[in-house]
């Protein structure tokens, strides 16, 4: 792509992702909504702007942005955050799973679907978009116990819905006679390999870091660490989201000497978030929506209704408020790549469901990567909303 070229695009984009965050902070319309639907105008979908060099970039930012994000959600499990919310933390997020899994993988065997599709698909339905949820929490700016468990439910369900994605596929090679074990090997090595690569670089880190400028990382010690992170990860092959976590985690709670652990890549995360929303919305084609039919319709309503009942089920089984417990469902609707990762997994090792596969997972991608969003900062402001209305008015 020639230089001039590439200059224009980026100059052009982080314009268009200024505007976007403006228009975000003065009316209630979600950052990465605007973004995506900007990126979709001028991607292949809408007036084709964006030069197809461009696309190439896709990948780097991506994995960049997600590492940021996936330490920042490491930071948040901070003792004093799982000491005071950790049971519900972990009960959430397991309910979610779970019940997300039985209501998509019954309810489309009910209409009449294969069981080994449908237990495929049930287990893709648990995955999550961290990036979209943590940018929603942030532009809320709402702080205390429900965001700070929301990161925490993100930071770790990506976990749990690999396991459910891992034992489906082995169940439903069981089912046809052609047994997967080898996907549960590789999504058990993914996520130990991950967890032992965090803590590699997380505990060094912790000691570490902060202290050529006392108390506080530098920028460049901050994005090395997300950098370096990400890089072992691919070439480990093991998730690069769960140890960027894991480093995030260990670092925040077991350095001395840092003030902010990760205040740096606060500030270095935004132009990467602008550019892969773009980008993101670039590569999706709304065409998918319309070849989703009654499969996807249906595939959608129950992802929905699973994720609102098990974060009701599971906020009430971990003892949360009335005033929190319907919107831990709606706010963890967003769903992304993890998605799109486990269905390229299911597609090659079940050729025979591979195309109802890939459609069907991008098709619904697009529509909660629109949807999501919105259903999260709408979660968020009401249970802000909800809590002060019930905090009693100071006296004179």
């Amino acid at each position: 792509m020639r230089l001039d070229l590439t200059l224009l695009t980026l100059g052009i984009l982080f314009l268009v992702g200024l505007a976007a965050d403006e228009i975000g902070r003065r009316t209630r319309l979600p950052r990465v909504t605007l973004l995506l639907l900007a990126g979709v105008l001028a991607g292949r979908s809408g007036l084709d702007l964006v030069p197809t060099e461009a696309g190439a970039w896709y990948e780097f930012l991506s994995v960049s942005a997600l590492t940021m994000v996936a330490f920042l959600l490491g930071g948040a499990l901070t003792r004093k955050n799982l000491a005071a919310h950790g049971t519900e933390i972990v009960v959430i997020s397991i309910s979610i799973v779970l019940v997300t899994l039985a209501f998509v993988a019954g309810g489309l065997v009910l209409i009449g679907i294969p069981l080994g599709l449908a237990l495929l698909l049930g287990a893709i339905a648990t995955a999550t978009a961290p990036a979209a949820t943590e940018d929603a929490i942030r532009q809320s700016g709402m702080t205390g116990a429900f965001p700070d468990k929301l990161r925490g439910i993100v930071a770790i369900d990506d976990a749990w819905g690999l396991l459910a994605f891992s034992l489906m596929a082995v169940a439903a090679g069981e089912l046809y006679g052609n047994g997967h074990d080898g996907v549960l090997w590789h999504a058990v090595r993914e996520i130990g390999g991950a967890l032992l690569l965090g803590v590699v670089i997380g505990v060094p880190g912790a000691m570490l870091t902060g202290r050529v400028k006392p108390g506080e990382p530098l920028q460049t010690e901050a994005l090395g660490l997300v950098f370096l992170t990400a890089g072992l990860a691919i070439w480990l092959e093991v998730s690069y989201l769960l140890a960027g976590m894991t480093v995030g985690m260990l670092i925040v709670n077991f350095a001395r000497h840092h003030k902010q652990a990760f205040h740096e890549i606060e500030n270095a995360r935004w132009p990467f978030m602008v550019l892969f929303f773009l980008m993101a919305g670039v590569s999706l084609e709304l065409g998918h929506l319309a070849t989703m039919g009654v499969l996807g319709v249906a595939y959608l309503g129950l992802r929905i209704l699973g994720r609102i009942v098990g974060g009701w089920i599971g906020a009430w089984a971990g003892g949360e408020s009335a005033t929190e417990r319907p919107w831990f469902g709606i706010a963890l609707l967003p769903q992304a790549g993890v998605a799109i990762g486990m269905a390229l997994v299911a597609a090659e090792s079940f050729s025979e469901w591979g195309e109802t596969i890939i459609t069907l997972t991008i098709g619904t991608t697009v529509a909660f990567e629109l949807l999501g969003p919105p259903a999260t900062l709408f979660a968020l402001r009401r249970v802000a909303r909800q809590e002060t209305d019930e905090t009693p008015a100071k006296g004179p």
